[in-house]
């Protein structure tokens, strides 16, 4: 029997997917934007000194945990048929 996934099933599993390509993905983006555009690592973390650097990174995590989630409640749905 397949039951449904609740809503905090979802945002852990969200959690956990954006926990673990925090740092894989950030490195790469922090070296594209360095390659690329110039953009020192302690601009890109903290949004160009938009935030401290805790804020910063607690806010990159938040902006990756919003594709994780919607990758979650898709994952989801898909697995109940």
């Amino acid at each position: 029997m397949i039951r449904k996934a609740s809503f905090a099933q979802i945002a852990e599993m969200a959690a956990l997917v954006a926990s673990l390509l925090y740092f894989p993905v950030g490195g790469v983006l922090a070296f594209l934007c360095f390659a690329l555009k110039g953009v020192s690592f302690h601009s890109f973390v903290t949004f160009g000194d938009t935030y401290a650097p805790l804020a910063g990174l607690l806010s990159w995590w938040a902006v990756g945990f919003v594709p994780a989630l919607a990758y979650a409640a898709f994952v989801s749905r898909q697995a109940q048929g």
